[in-house]
């Protein structure tokens, strides 16, 4: 599944809230190395640099356009940071980490029950294991996604079409907390204001939620199914009194200190 860096920093502002809330939640310590797995277009690996300031820190993630996007922001073009193209679910770390974030990517990659321990293995004594995941399955732009995939003229191209599962706040505390000194698990609701309408929440899905389903579709079947996909934005989500949509996001936030 190909990404689409421009397609996600359309709401990077928005997206990065997340990541800020949860670097202020890691303990205090210094860093001097920390990885992040997934960095998307690199807002995450800015703010793992203004966390950490004096680490040298590397920033992954699968996708070539994401990590190109990312090599050129500025801010990262100093030599305490190196941007690579690697898989997580097979990474492991040249070196023990103080710090290991994963910001709203380890939802794409299944078997967290050896994932999770995988990766606080990677830590130094006292490290810290900081991830975010989006917690939305049952919000009302997830429902949809699933219900026009599986009733529309396209429905057999889904019959086998599984994401990875996602876990409870009570999942991650139990396999961690064997490995850990501490682990802290929180969900927090944001609520985005979006200008635009529907269109907005179509947009915002399509950086993200939405590109596994359309990398299923032809063009055209693509096209059918994003019209229907943004009636059903129309009705879910009807228009502030100053006419922008709000949009509820769940994020359930990990911090596991070894």
């Amino acid at each position: 599944m190909a990404w689409s860096a421009t397609q996600y920093s359309l709401f990077e502002d928005e997206r990065t809230r997340a990541v800020r809330d949860l670097l202020a939640a890691v303990p205090p310590r210094p860093v001097r190395h920390a990885t992040d797995l997934g960095c998307g277009p690199g807002n995450s690996t800015e703010v793992l640099l203004q966390r950490c300031p004096d680490a040298q820190v590397t920033a992954l993630d699968s996708d070539k356009d994401m990590i190109d996007k990312a090599r050129e922001r500025k801010r990262l073009h100093i030599p305490r940071v190196r941007c690579e193209i690697a898989d997580i679910s097979d990474w492991s770390a040249p070196e023990p980490q103080d710090l290991i974030l994963a910001n709203a990517s380890l939802q794409w990659v299944p078997d967290h029950g050896s994932l999770y321990p995988h990766l606080v293995r990677q830590l130094s004594e006292g490290g810290s294991l900081a991830v975010q995941t989006p917690d939305n399955l049952d919000e009302p732009a997830h429902r949809q996604l699933r219900k026009i995939a599986s009733e529309g003229p396209w429905a057999e191209k889904f019959a086998d079409f599984q994401l990875p599962p996602r876990h409870n706040a009570a999942f991650y505390y139990d396999l961690l907390s064997p490995l850990c000194a501490r682990v802290d698990v929180w969900r927090t609701t944001y609520h985005h204001p979006l200008t635009g309408g529907a269109e907005a929440v179509v947009e915002w899905f399509k950086g993200s939620a939405l590109r596994p389903y359309l990398a299923k579709l032809d063009e055209q079947e693509q096209a059918s199914f994003l019209q229907m996909y943004l009636q059903a934005m129309q009705h879910d989500y009807p228009p502030a009194t100053d006419g922008k949509v709000l949009l509820p996001f769940p994020r359930l936030f990990v911090v596991a200190t070894r």
